[in-house]
């Protein structure tokens, strides 16, 4: 395992990769989207290729570049609109109870007032 590789193993919290990649933040932002932020790092990491012979000031510079991505994400939009996690991408955001559910789900008694 590179120095590199060692040195993220540290960092826990968003705040953490941004300090350590020198990336400035807005603290509204990271305090509404952090974990949004680090899985969308996390997806643009996966996703770029990794040359064969990349060194770690190359890899350094490139993480930089993703996690900067996925900051500038969620200060243009927002974690429902972005949809990184699961439950935004099932729901879409959005989420339907019928008035006949609410009905079937009360109580017998108190149905029969309705």
């Amino acid at each position: 395992m590179n120095d590199l590789a060692l040195r993220l193993r540290e960092l826990s919290s968003a705040e953490d990769f941004l300090d350590f990649f020198g990336v400035p933040f807005d603290r509204h932002v990271v305090d509404v989207s952090r974990l949004h932020i680090l899985k969308r790092f996390f997806q643009y990491i996966r996703q770029a290729p990794r040359p064969a012979d990349e060194t770690e000031a190359d890899m350094y510079r490139d993480y930089r570049v993703q996690l900067t991505r996925a900051y500038d994400d969620f200060v243009r939009s927002t974690p429902a609109r972005e949809k990184v996690f699961k439950v935004f991408q099932d729901a879409e955001g959005q989420g339907h109870v019928s008035l006949q559910s609410l009905r079937e789900s009360l109580p017998s008694a108190t149905r029969r007032a309705a």
